[in-house]
This record gives C-alpha cells, structure tokens and sequence, in this order.
C-alpha cells in the first residue's frame, strides 16, 4: 500500500483510541504530514521501539505498540515454552501507562503472565522485576530523556539487560508477520487482572530493590552527621519516590526538590528537552541553587537511569560531565574499598568505548581490570552477566558511560540513577567531612592523572531522507578518511563495522575484537581521539570528542577546534 491508502485504512481501523482519530482528521489535506506517519513503519531495534507519539504506522500508539508486543510474545512463547512471564513498568511520559496496559493485555492474552508496577517506575526497577520475578523477558515504556513528543518500548532478555542483537532480529520478524489491525490478540486489561493472567508487582519487590541499592554504599555510616544539603530534581519524571527514599535510608534528611519538577508531567513544561546532560534542563534547579545554597543539586532524567550534578563554585553552580563524575565514582568506590580490605580479588570495571580513558589510569592505579565494550549500557550489563556465569559476578565494582550512566552492583543489568545518586550523595558528605568540596575533589583527581575534556556534538537528520543522509556520511567517512581533525594527524583508524584497525602511518591492519557495531574511531596525536556513531534510537549521528592538557582550558581549546573542524568535515 502505498502512503494515502494506508491513511485511509487507518481512519476506516484506528477506532479505539479517539485521538488519533482527531489527529488523523486534521491532517487530511497535508501529504507531506500523511508521507511522514506512513511512509515506513516504526522500525524494532535492539533497544525497541522510540519514535513520536501519534496516527500512523511511523508513530507511537496503540496499535505499534499492540503490533510490536505479539511479536514479543510469539518470541517469548518459543523461547520459554513453560510458565513464561513478562515484567512490565512505565515512566511519566504522555500516554506511557496506556501503553504498557496494552502491552500487558496483548501478553495475557498470549497465555503470558503479565507483571507490571502500580505506578510509574525508573528503568532500573523494570530490569531488577525481570530478575526478581524469574521472567522471561520485561518492557519499560520510556524516551528517556528524549522530548514530551516521543515515547518508547524497550524490550529487556530474561537476563535484566536490554534484549540481545540475536533475540530482537527475531522478534522483529516475527513484528513483520503481524497485521497491524487485528493481528494482535487482546484481552481487556481488567479481565487480566481479575484471572490472575495479569498480577501488579508488589511492595516487597521495591523494597527488596532498595535494599540492594542500600548494599552498594561504603561510607553511608557518615551521611548522618555530614551537614550535606541536596537540592534535588526528577525533571517530572520517576525519580522522585525512589531517590528521595534512598537518600532518606542513608541519612541525608536535607534534600529540596524542586517544586516545579517533583511530580509527574509529560509534558515536561519547564524542562523541553528532559535531560540532565543538557543545562537548560537544569535550569529551575540551578535557580533554587541560588537561594537553597545547597553542597550539591542532583537531577535524574524521566526514566531515572541518569543522574547529572552542579556543584558550587566561585563563579555559582557548575555542572560536571558524565565522564567526570563516572571517573570521580570510581576513583572514590575503588580508594574507599581498598582502604577498608573490600575489593574483591581481580576486581573488573567497565565502560564504553567512548567514555573517559582516565578510567584507565584510575583502574591502573588500584588493580583493576578495565574492559571496553561497546557503546550501550547492555553491553557493561552483559560483561556483568559473563561473570555470573562463572559465579564471579562479585568481581564486577564499577560501569559507567559518559551519557551520565553509572552502575556500582550486580543487582540490575542497566544503569541506575538511584544507585548513581545514593553513591554521588554519599561521596560528597564523606568529603565534605575531610573538608574537600566536589570542586576541590574533581581538581585532586585531575592532578594525579592529568586532565582530560570530553564532549558530544549530534547531528540531526531529521525526514525521510535522514536515515539516507547519515549513511552517506557513515560511508564517506570510510572512503575518504581525513588524514588530520583540528590539525591533529589521524595515527589511527577503527572501524567496527568492518572489524578493523589501520595505523595510517604504515597501512598496518589488524582486527578488532568487539562485535561489529557502526562506530568510526580517529585516534590522533597528543592523546586525542574523535568516535562518531549513528544514534541506534533516534535520527542523529554523535560525535565525542576526547582531549588532554596540562590544564583545563589548554584541553578546552583544543576541543573547541577539534569540534568546529569535524563538524566542517561533516558538512554541518
């Protein structure tokens, strides 16, 4: 069917949900609006399904979502043949608890036994259910951090980590098979309820999460009586009740939210672009800095998988980068445990190929064993799930990724703002305890391994054409690789789509041994590097940008330059 008969169908079909029928109405005599929702269908990735909420099989709504669950089903079935289940929760997002209804309704009706929270939950709390509860697979209805016009369907493996590669090219044929009107089966979800084919995860379940994040602290015995004050925001999202609860466990009884953004709201009204990376998504909390004077303000993004911090300084609050308070953790969890004697033996972080190689350094300094992977928290989560398997999941003291993901403990399979903001919360009082601010922290860190800046640029290609043009730019990279970014030489040349490395000096190939990923790596002289990627969930390519110096602004410039070259290269 071509675009105008798929809009007709879905005005003749798309009857159960009265907003679609009013939106597919007022588009009527727009083409470009009717090409643009069907045009393609929503495409079923690793991590699911993200896209903008609306009519039409480019879109988020029931009937994707209905679509995209019975494939889940038909895969759940075969691959769990006996008692399958599926874990089920939902962040704040606009029409989130509609969808993950619906999702349960489909299960159920598949003869798959359905857990799902009360009320909205953080990611994190969907991939300990999966485990907690035995499931064979979960779904959290979440954009993260994206705009109040997307929402999204992540798809967990019975392992707590986002489903594998293998498992989601399955369930997306089997998505292809399915019809889109009457493809799905459907029971209604208070019949669910009532035969017990649909259960609501209970109390104990959250209180057993938080027990388990509790078990990660080292110096919580010190949060008590350490004068911290917190100013803290879940950007709308579903921070507020677990976050709050797990600072008032350890004792940090002085926490102000910010009044605008405690409760839920997907519309996200004071925070347009919900992500604690950007600073303007800070912005209410920053104000409140000014006149709470806290030691430090804590935001989680909707699904409350990332945490992002601002500290004081001379000059008013200061935001830290994801690189620096994952490299900060670090140093703190693996200086703090060697101390007192509880560092596992052959102890194992892990992080991805484009966070901080101060890592490194630190992971040197205490013995450690770093392992890069891919980027993509399922990636540290999987390294986490091959040491279980050898009963050596204690090993594992430390992941994180520069997008503001961190995750100290086996206990979930994802990252976890609350555990990342119990551990940033308590770092910061035992510090404040020795008289060291974050700031001061931060510098003392920089002085033992030297400084390292790191950024992101993305690109947006929006459209039809979106997908294309980032292609190109993928393959003209790869044809024409610049021998020189910022008026640094390129010594070095990864591609991991190809699953080669070339030292460019000599024409010298070997392989790389990570999976085959679409991930482009310059390495160049003075420690610097550039990574680019194509965003796996929305239509933008990333750039990171990695630098060093004797001091921040000599690594600050050379970023700057970096930066404008490689976006002229790019031909932004």
């Amino acid at each position: 069917m071509n675009e105008k008969e798929l809009y007709a169908l879905w005005c003749e079909k798309a009857v159960d949900d009265p907003d679609l029928q009013t939106e597919l109405k007022s588009i009527a005599d727009d083409e470009e609006a009717i090409k643009d929702r069907f045009y393609r269908d929503l495409e079923f990735g690793t991590g699911g399904l993200r896209g903008v909420i609306g009519a039409g099989a480019y879109r988020m709504n029931i009937y994707t979502i209905r679509r995209a669950t019975q494939g889940l089903a038909d895969y759940v079935k075969e691959a769990f043949p006996t008692n399958p289940s599926v874990a089920i929760s939902y962040d704040s997002r606009i029409k989130s608890d509609v969808f993950a209804k619906e999702t349960a309704a489909v299960l159920a009706a598949n003869g798959i036994k359905a857990y799902i929270y009360t009320e909205l939950m953080p990611t994190p709390m969907l991939s300990y259910a999966v485990r907690a509860l035995n499931c064979s697979a979960g779904v959290m209805v979440t954009a993260s951090h994206n705009p109040a016009k997307y929402n999204g369907y992540k798809v967990y493996g019975s392992d707590g980590c986002q489903l594998t590669l293998g498992a989601a090219e399955i369930v997306l044929k089997n998505i292809n098979n399915v019809p889109m009107f009457g493809g799905a089966k459907l029971v209604k979800f208070e019949d669910g309820i009532a035969d017990g084919t649909i259960n609501y995860i209970g109390k104990d379940v959250i209180e057993s999460y938080l027990d388990k994040v509790s078990e990660q602290g080292i110096h919580t015995d010190l949060c008590a009586t350490s004068g911290l004050k917190v100013v803290y925001t879940p950007l709308n999202g579903t921070g507020n009740k677990p976050v709050r609860a797990i600072l008032d466990r350890i004792g940090i009884k002085d926490v102000v939210v910010v009044p605008e953004q405690e409760y839920p709201d997907g519309n996200f009204t004071t925070c347009p672009f919900p992500n604690p990376e950007i600073k303007e998504a800070l912005d209410r909390g920053l104000k409140l800095c000014e006149t709470e004077k806290p030691d430090l303000l804590l935001a989680t993004d909707p699904d409350c998988d990332r945490v992002g911090i601002a500290v004081p300084s001379d000059n008013g609050y200061v935001l830290f980068s994801g690189n620096e308070v994952g490299a900060m953790l670090m140093e703190y969890i693996c200086a703090e445990r060697t101390k007192l004697g509880t560092m596992p033996a052959d102890p194992v972080a892990v992080k991805t190929i484009v966070t901080t190689d101060i890592a490194k350094k630190i992971a040197d300094a205490y013995g450690v064993k770093m392992i890069d992977v891919l980027t993509g928290f399922k990636f540290i989560g999987e390294q986490i799930g091959f040491l279980e398997d050898k009963g050596e999941e204690n090993r594992y003291i430390f992941g994180f990724e520069e997008s503001y993901g961190y995750l100290a403990g086996s206990y979930v399979r994802d990252k976890d703002a609350v555990v990342a903001s119990m551990l940033i919360c308590e770092m910061a009082a035992f510090y404040r305890t020795k008289g060291i601010s974050l700031l001061q922290a931060r510098e003392n860190m920089y002085a033992k391994y030297g400084v390292y800046k790191h950024s992101q640029q993305s690109f947006t290609c929006e459209g039809v054409t979106g997908m294309q043009r980032m292609q190109e730019i993928m393959a003209s990279l790869r044809s024409e690789t610049p021998a020189e970014i910022g008026g640094l030489k390129v010594t070095r040349f990864d591609d991991y789509l190809a699953g080669t490395s070339v030292e460019t000096a000599t024409g010298a190939k070997t392989m790389l041994t990570l999976p085959k990923s679409d991930v482009l790596v310059f390495t160049l002289t003075d420690g610097a590097s550039v990574v680019i990627r194509p965003s796996g969930t929305e239509p933008k390519i990333k750039a990171y940008y990695t630098t060093t110096g004797t001091t921040q602004d000599e690594a600050c410039a050379l970023e700057a330059k970096l930066a404008d070259d490689f976006k002229k290269i790019l031909g932004f």
